[in-house]
């Protein structure tokens, strides 16, 4: 099992490597960017360290989009390494970012993209937390289509 906790910058090493274990290299983020995420909103990034290592197994990384009426939460990334997968530590990591979007910054709502190969996390998204979507042509890079998704908070 895993503990959620805020994350701090001495974990962004760690955040790496689960990025790394995640992602194709083509989505990876360099240091700087987490540093700036973790400085901008230290309440909506955190982390799963397993009990019996203590290390970094799991992430989400969320912000608030947009100004005034239009301001809700997004979710940027959210990674579990393999070997911890169907934990519900994702579920876990969700439920932490979710819960600080509503009560830090009082967002009646939250948004992510999602590679609509990604059928796990699509799974994870529509089924266990309640998220609607629609279809992004050509979103990606690679002109992979993507899910836009939302839930009202």
């Amino acid at each position: 099992m895993a503990d959620i906790r805020q994350a701090i910058m001495f974990d962004i090493p760690a955040i790496q490597v689960c990025d790394l274990l995640c992602f194709p290299e083509e989505n990876r983020w360099d240091y700087h960017l987490y540093e700036e995420y973790i400085y901008f909103w230290p309440r909506l990034v955190y982390v799963a360290e397993d009990h019996g290592t203590g290390g970094i197994v799991g992430f989400v990384i969320a912000q608030m989009k947009g100004e005034g009426t239009e301001s809700h939460g997004y979710i940027a990334s959210l990674g579990v390494v393999p070997t911890h997968r169907k934990l519900r530590i994702a579920k876990k990591l969700m439920d932490a970012a979710q819960d600080a979007l509503v009560k830090e910054y009082g967002s009646e709502y939250v948004s992510l993209h999602v590679r609509r190969s990604n059928q796990a996390a699509i799974n994870l998204y529509t089924e266990k937390l309640g998220y609607n979507y629609e279809i992004a042509t050509n979103f990606y890079e690679n002109q992979e289509d993507a899910y836009v998704m939302q839930k009202q908070l």
